[in-house]
């Protein structure tokens, strides 16, 4: 995607632990840029959900649209109260599915609806980094690791759909970051399979193609924003896993890949030749 001041690309792969033993991928990622504002989100479905991949692919679009109305109708990036009324409205349309899919509620939150979100918005002349749970932003050369948390267990939106969230009280959204827009040069959100490909930049990508490398080669290369599957395809490159025969040594040899949990990635770059 590009706008006439930002570059945006997103992709994502499913982790060789999940590929093990045949589950989804559970990650998802949205990107939308309307009337002067912009929102970018990647999410995480927990882990333990059987179906989460479900609330992560619904979450990662009702919360890009949230934040772009709430910025629309004149919010504040930096006021609490914004964040509140994007996570309420975020709430309302899993609430109202949750309550016709049967069961009890917290059965269906738990198997369908527990996801984490890390996002950058950008509205006139601010921009802002948040989240609500565990995974990577990167603005520039600063790093945000952001987790883990106690027993892995990071804070999910959809725990506020339940009458008893864990830790007594519902998880509110986390802006880690609010700036000039002037001053948004690259970003990167990333889920916390992002922190397998950080601590993989100096390894050899199987089967050959050179070193990983920083995650600054995404939006530093051309090409991540020249093919709307160019990042998909540079960490299914990172995460395939090699079969070769050896034949001297008349035995098969694996290589797996690099990235152990889903991975999702958007990438956001401002244009060349665009005014600040």
């Amino acid at each position: 995607m590009e706008g006439s001041l930002f570059q945006i690309a997103g992709g994502t792969v499913t982790g060789t632990d999940h590929l093990a033993v045949g589950r989804p991928n559970q990650d998802a990622y949205a990107f939308r840029a309307e009337g002067g504002c912009l929102a970018a989100v990647v999410c995480d479905g927990c882990g333990s959900g059987a179906r989460s991949e479900v609330g992560a692919a619904l979450g990662a679009r009702l919360v890009t649209e949230q934040v772009l109305g709430a910025l629309r109708r004149g919010g504040d990036i930096e006021s609490p109260e914004t964040w509140e009324e994007v996570r309420r409205g975020t709430l309302a349309p899993l609430q109202a599915m949750a309550g016709c899919m049967g069961g009890s509620l917290a059965e269906v939150v738990s198997t369908y609806f527990l996801f984490t979100v890390v996002g950058l918005a950008v509205a006139g002349d601010t921009a802002c980094a948040f989240s609500l749970g565990d995974g990577l932003i990167a603005l520039g050369d600063e790093l945000l690791r952001l987790g883990p948390f106690p027993r892995n267990e990071p804070p999910y939106l959809a725990y506020g759909l339940l009458d008893r969230p864990p830790g007594g009280e519902a998880p509110r959204f986390i802006v880690h970051r609010a700036f000039p827009s002037s001053d948004l040069r690259t970003a990167l959100l990333g889920t916390d399979g992002a922190l397998d490909l950080l601590e993989s930049s100096s390894r050899q990508i199987p089967g050959g193609g050179g070193e990983v490398g920083p995650i600054s080669r995404f939006w530093e290369d051309d090409r991540t924003f020249g093919n709307p599957d160019a990042v998909r395809r540079r960490l299914a490159l990172i995460n395939r896993a090699v079969t070769r025969p050896v034949w001297k040594e008349q035995r098969i040899e694996r290589e797996g890949g690099l990235l152990r949990d889903d991975t999702t990635l958007v990438v956001v770059r401002r244009a060349r030749g665009a005014r600040a």
